[in-house]
């Protein structure tokens, strides 16, 4: 259970409550949500995208406002966070004119709408985030450096953008090497050799928060000298990763810091009774606490009540940087108001207004 991305799955739970209650967007309509974890696997998330298709599926988010029509298709979604499921989602929501709105899918290939027609985003294209990191590098005059990348769509084409605009501005790369962190150790291990022996000091990762994760471990077993890091989004601002004594001073560019009222009081006014009513609440519950809800769990205490929410120290808890949450915030309002466009005039919502995804 990643308490990070529950907060971010709720934000979105967040924002539709926000909406149902405003009278000047969607005035008299009530907005229904799934929320479905795509668990970082292509096949969940292609197998989750034909269940949002065809409206056959079993409904995970059991509310009031959902609608249980068996023939009822969404007419829009938000997600997913990284480039490679979303490329593979949006090939097949795109036949049919399914919307699909990213929070953190960068990868420049996106922007190709004749690929991708059905795929938009709230956050930028890594096309201009290569341009910016090539610029840095030579503002800094650090003309001899390495580059790794992560093994994926992201960090792949990423990285030939860099490389491009690098070899523009006169920089000179060493080594690019890359690694997925599902790979034989092998390759973990070869990689960090590299970089031990290679004689930049600088050093250009345009990685994945868990790519970079197991590099950086493996990494501190023999530590190399000191190196300077430049990171790109997926890293730089990853207080998991920047625990790391050898990230001291890197730098990068990074989604900027927002501010969501109320978010916070929403996502801690959560009780035990309210967790039971959700699969994914309930094992978020029992990991934070080490207890059984139910009671049934083997080995765990049952939850007594005594657990305060607010205690905790996780990400879910921690709002102090909403970027990626902003962002998907951000999205939810862009398919609100997209609908309001399709069915609302400037004073009222026709209720009965049949249409079809694509018009979205």
């Amino acid at each position: 259970m990643s308490s990070r991305g529950l907060r971010i799955a709720r934000a979105m739970e967040f924002t539709i409550q926000e909406i149902n209650n405003r009278t000047d967007l969607l005035p008299g309509i009530t907005l229904g949500y799934q929320i479905h974890d795509s668990c970082s696997a292509v096949s969940m998330a292609v197998k989750v995208s034909f269940q949002f298709a065809n409206g056959m599926e079993p409904f995970y988010n059991d509310t009031d406002s959902c609608s249980k029509s068996a023939a009822a298709a969404v007419p829009a979604l938000v997600g997913d966070s990284t480039s490679t499921l979303s490329i593979s989602m949006t090939r097949m929501l795109g036949l049919f004119g399914i919307p699909q709105v990213s929070h953190y899918a960068t990868c420049a290939c996106l922007s190709d709408k004749s690929q991708y027609p059905a795929f938009l985003r709230t956050a930028p294209s890594d096309h201009h985030q290569a341009a910016a990191l090539a610029r840095m590098v030579k503002h800094f005059g650090w003309t001899w450096i390495g580059a790794v990348r992560s093994d994926t769509d992201y960090g792949n084409y990423g990285m030939a953008a860099f490389l491009k605009a690098a070899q523009e501005e006169g920089i000179c790369v060493e080594y690019s090497e890359s690694y997925y962190r599902t790979q034989p150790r092998s390759k973990l291990e070869r990689v960090a050799n590299v970089i031990r022996r290679s004689t930049a000091r600088v050093i250009v990762a345009f990685i994945q928060s868990g790519d970079m994760f197991f590099l950086l471990q493996e990494l501190a077993t023999r530590p190399p000298p000191p190196l300077q890091w430049i990171g790109s989004e997926g890293w730089i601002i990853d207080q998991d990763i920047l625990r790391f004594n050898m990230c001291a001073g890197a730098i990068g560019f990074g989604v900027p810091r927002s501010v969501i009222p109320g978010l916070r009081e929403f996502l801690l006014d959560l009780s035990p009774a309210q967790a039971l009513k959700s699969p994914l609440l309930t094992e978020f519950w029992e990991s934070s606490f080490s207890c059984s809800l139910k009671g049934s769990s083997e080995g765990a205490r049952k939850c007594n009540g005594s657990e305060d929410i607010r205690a905790l120290q996780n990400p879910y808890t921690d709002t102090s940087q909403l970027r990626v949450t902003n962002l998907v915030y951000e999205a939810t309002y862009a398919i609100a108001h997209a609908i309001h466009g399709v069915i609302c005039n400037d004073t009222q919502c026709d209720k009965s207004a049949k249409f079809t995804p694509w018009q979205v």
